[in-house]
């Protein structure tokens, strides 16, 4: 998912070919110098037809050589000195492009006739093919954005209140009240502020917000005021009475990069396995012949 701002106005600069009408008015050359080819007889290509046995013959096409396909010719004397003989010429042209709030990646904005022209020819279209760039705080979900905010252990517990840049620049105040908990990955939600639906921009989206609670560090705190805190906070919940023998085992840290440990365990039983068993299974005892 990809976020992109609401609007914006870009310029870039294409190349197509336009009609030449001020030199020799789109016909390559001064009146009466085109002529057509004799070589393919103004259709532009070629067709041979060559003997391969008796009885069998092909017949191939191939662009007229003399012409270029065009079917006509001008003398080089005679040309145009601005077209070359091409009858069309190239230009630089500004278009300006115009992005509509809420339009989406993939979506197209097309110049329609802007593309490459010539005579007798209708011109095709630019197309251009928008693209989202991600960014470093909202992930886009349709007409939904996404964030994650961090926020200690006291804001959790205590309310808080923070704000954030907007993608249309505004400052955002968001407020929670005391007493209601955030729990570590919730997600709480702000209606309307999402991207703005295409063509509809005064309708949006919402703004869905992950909180990541981040709990303070071993011993941050003095042992004599555990209690106190204690206090503050919830009672535990009563131990149950166990009946008969217990045992008393310590609760470690996981690094899970070194793994749980249990495949080793399982290699050294199987390991020591391997070796009562050789040793029982050893040669055994013949019996004498008499």
């Amino acid at each position: 998912m990809k976020s992109t701002v609401c609007f914006f106005l870009m310029t870039i600069m294409v190349c197509r070919q336009k009609c030449n009408l001020y030199f020799c008015f789109s016909q390559g050359g001064k009146s009466g110098a085109v002529q057509k080819c004799s070589a393919c007889r103004g259709r532009g290509v070629r067709i041979m037809i060559r003997q391969l046995a008796p009885g069998m013959v092909q017949q191939m096409q191939s662009v007229c050589s003399d012409c270029n396909g065009e079917g006509e010719v001008i003398n080089e004397k005679d040309r145009c000195k601005k077209c070359e003989g091409k009858k069309v010429i190239k230009e630089v042209k500004i278009l300006e492009v115009h992005v509509d709030k809420g339009m989406k990646h993939g979506q197209r904005i097309t110049f329609t006739g802007e593309a490459d022209q010539a005579p007798g020819v209708e011109p095709g279209d630019i197309v251009l093919l928008l693209q989202e760039k991600e960014h470093e705080v909202f992930q886009r979900d349709g007409n939904d954005l996404h964030m994650t905010y961090k926020i200690g252990l006291v804001e959790a517990l205590c309310g808080f209140q923070f704000t954030f840049k907007h993608l249309d620049a505004r400052q955002i105040v968001v407020k929670y009240p005391p007493g209601k908990v955030i729990e570590p990955g919730c997600v709480r939600v702000v209606r309307g502020e999402g991207m703005p639906q295409y063509r509809n921009p005064f309708e949006k989206g919402d703004l869905y917000i992950k909180f990541d609670v981040q709990f303070p560090e071993n011993n941050w705190i003095n042992p004599d005021k555990l209690s106190e805190l204690e206090d503050l906070l919830p009672s535990r919940p009563e131990v149950p009475n166990v009946i008969g023998e217990t045992e008393e085992v310590e609760l470690q840290e996981f690094d899970s990069t070194r793994g749980s440990g249990g495949g080793q365990r399982r290699e050294a039983y199987n390991d020591s396995s391997d070796e009562e068993s050789s040793s029982h299974h050893g040669p055994g005892v013949q019996c004498a012949h008499q």
